[in-house]
């Protein structure tokens, strides 16, 4: 008999390179990088797409990134976001894809998450929804209040005689 096939088909069978290659989304070497400048800090926010990213902005109110595609091709849209920048309870985000919501795949450590999810040719826009994006209380109102309360104080403590009567 022919046993030497069972010799010779596991080291096909094993040895055969694989075709399919894999991104893994801690290295971003090969990803580009966005930097996001937030009240004198930057954000590097490292992503990779088979797109052009046109911009990113984060909206306080609604508690997003927005980025903005052009040239999009069908890929997967893996991204890497500080918790400080945006962040959600439970890592429980809304991804959006032109309005309409995706899955998503998170990768997560103490400092930042990694997001992989699809995105179809021709898609425009991108947006990242969280519980919590910085500024969350911009520095600016709390500047605001401080000077309002200081002013309250000293016109309470002068008595000006036009509030006499």
């Amino acid at each position: 008999m022919r046993y030497w096939v069972f010799f010779i088909l596991p080291i096909l069978i094993f040895s055969t390179p694989a075709f399919a290659q894999t991104l893994e989304s801690d290295s971003f070497s090969d990803f580009s990088e966005y930097v996001l400048e937030i009240d004198g800090r930057e954000y590097s926010i490292s992503y990779a797409v088979n797109a052009n990213v046109i911009a990113m902005q984060l909206d306080s109110e609604s508690k997003s990134l927005l980025i903005g595609l052009d040239d999009t091709y069908d890929s997967q849209f893996f991204i890497g976001l500080e918790h400080e920048l945006i962040n959600a309870e439970n890592n429980e985000f809304i991804i959006l894809v032109d309005g309409e919501e995706v899955d998503y795949q998170i990768t997560s450590d103490s400092e930042s998450s990694t997001f992989e999810f699809f995105v179809p040719i021709g898609s425009e826009e991108v947006e990242i929804i969280g519980t919590h994006v910085i500024p969350e209380f911009p520095i600016g109102a709390v500047f605001g209040f401080v000077v309002m309360i200081s002013s309250v104080m000293l016109f309470a403590k002068m008595k000006p005689s036009f509030f006499k009567l």
